[in-house]
């Protein structure tokens, strides 16, 4: 059931599209009821979908809000439960070069949570041996990588090859895309040359702006490896705050946080009953933010967590009730005084979850 929707969402993400799933659930009681229709929207296609300009206008505001916050939101009545829950694609970071810097780039970019490719024009620079933690390591020119790298708006670009020259080759090849992020090492007078040849040639003025360069926050790095924490930095102030877009329209953006392998999983039939557990707010010190997901079966299996601990264990206990009755369930998490005590955390939290019998 639903298999589908999660096939649409899971080839909308593939395709570098921003989506949400609606969930429209039937309450019987407070936290109880009945799973009616999920629907996927995707961002770029909202004014042309019948399902979007035909909904109510509070409806369509939460849904624009998720998108342009990437926080989960509820809406609760007596009569219906909607669910809306915004997807982005795993962030690509693409490092162009392959040389000192960029290997501690894509260890830096691995660890928190990009799809790092890299591309270089040597073997002995290209190679999986050398970029153990990339997901792709291309050996190509650079005149020609592009139409294998397909440049997405949810990737983050990294120039840092071993030349003025191939810097050049590479920042104009990326400007014909629209990229979250781009940005190219270089010291400030070649940097400012760079730019002046762009203008020269037809560059518009934004497009040249939009460029981070010198790469990376002005730390005074020296070497490679704090090089490579400036560029992470930077990157990761481009993909929470989206720019400066986030702040001045005075909207907190949180990447929505989501696990690949559920979402995969969730495409495929299963002739064992699951149900997939979802938080659906948090506050406080928790270990997984709203968006987490695990999927359990009838049989014990799980895939994915929400925590760990104490907490995890009872809402797999009742997630098992949960698909006996097929239904879903709204269930409250206290981490706080006692239980954060046993668990070892710091301080403790609350959290809303979220499971559904599939």
């Amino acid at each position: 059931m639903f298999n589908d929707i999660y096939r649409n969402l899971s080839e909308e993400l593939s395709s570098g599209n921003e989506s949400v799933i609606l969930t429209f659930m039937k309450p019987v009681s407070n936290k109880k009821g009945s799973i009616k229709n999920k629907i996927v929207l995707v961002k770029d296609n909202l004014e042309s979908n019948p399902l979007f300009m035909n909904m109510d206008e509070a409806l369509r505001q939460k849904v624009l809000f998720a998108f342009n916050s990437g926080n989960l939101q509820l809406i609760e009545d007596k009569e219906e439960v909607i669910l809306i829950e915004p997807y982005f694609p795993k962030p690509r970071l693409i490092i162009l070069g392959g040389g000192h810097v960029a290997k501690p780039v894509a260890e830096l970019g691995a660890k928190i949570g990009f799809s790092v490719v890299v591309v270089d024009d040597r073997p002995s620079f290209a190679n999986p041996g050398r970029f153990p933690e990339a997901d792709e390591v291309i050996c190509e020119s650079f005149e020609n990588c592009f139409s294998q790298l397909n440049i997405r708006k949810s990737d983050f670009v990294v120039i840092v090859t071993r030349g003025h020259r191939h810097d050049g080759i590479c920042l104009r090849n990326t400007l014909s895309y629209n990229s979250a992020y781009i940005g190219m090492i270089g010291s400030k007078r070649r940097v400012k040359a760079m730019k002046e040849e762009l203008l020269n040639e037809g560059y518009s003025k934004e497009q040249i702006d939009s460029v981070n360069a010198p790469i990376g926050l002005d730390i005074g790095a020296v070497t490679p490896e704090e090089i490579a924490i400036s560029i992470i930095a930077q990157v990761i102030s481009f993909r929470r705050a989206r720019g400066n877009t986030a702040k001045e329209s005075g909207v907190k953006f949180n990447w929505p946080e989501f696990d690949d392998a559920v979402v995969d999983e969730m495409t495929r039939e299963s002739e064992t009953p699951r149900a997939l557990i979802t938080i659906i707010s948090s506050k406080g010190s928790v270990p997984r933010k709203a968006g987490a997901k695990m999927i359990v079966w009838l049989d014990g299996k799980i895939m994915g967590s929400i925590g760990g601990g104490c907490s995890e264990a009872s809402i797999i206990t009742i997630a098992r009730n949960t698909i006996l009755n097929k239904e879903y369930t709204i269930e409250h998490v206290d981490m706080t005084g006692n239980v954060a005590e046993d668990e070892g955390m710091v301080c403790g939290g609350i959290m809303d979850v979220l499971i559904e019998s599939f």
